[in-house]
């Protein structure tokens, strides 16, 4: 009877290691994925960043055409307030995405700062360069953003 108990218990102890070494986490679980109201609240901090977006295109023209005063304006009068509208959009992402947001803003600032550099030594060539990188940094940032879902009628 004891050697039976033994057995018995041996074998009830490999069933719950077999149960628990195969029964493993979740690993099927969704990605984390923004709700409705996240995507609101994103949607309604986004304008001004995406106003910014749309100056940043007016220096082009100036650098080509070495407008030197009317650059530097641009850059420390509408962009200057552009890392803090960043930054709260940024805030809201879900966490994978706010790593890559603020590399990319990172990036976009270091490029600014480039072009401001090169705006006050009044090197066009060197501020049309960090001028394209920001651009593409910019446009990477934007990328990240969700868009609001197109509500169904029912």
């Amino acid at each position: 009877m004891l050697r039976k108990r033994s057995i018995l218990s041996l074998l009830m102890a490999l069933v719950a290691i077999v149960l628990v070494s195969c029964g493993g986490g979740n690993e099927n679980t969704a990605p984390p994925t923004y709700s409705s109201e996240q995507v609101e609240q994103i949607q309604q901090a986004l304008p001004p960043v995406k106003q910014a977006r749309q100056r940043l295109t007016q220096l082009e023209p100036l650098l080509q055409k070495e407008k030197w005063s009317d650059a530097y304006s641009l850059l420390h009068g509408p962009l200057g307030g552009l890392r803090r509208e960043m930054s709260y959009v940024t805030r809201n992402l879900l966490p994978t995405d706010q790593e890559k947001a603020r590399e990319y803003a990172k990036a976009l600032f270091e490029d600014i700062e480039k072009i401001d550099a090169a705006v006050e030594a009044e090197v066009a060539s060197r501020a049309l360069q960090s001028y394209d990188r920001a651009l593409n940094d910019f446009d990477q940032y934007l990328s990240l953003i969700p868009e609001p879902k197109p509500e169904e009628n029912s």
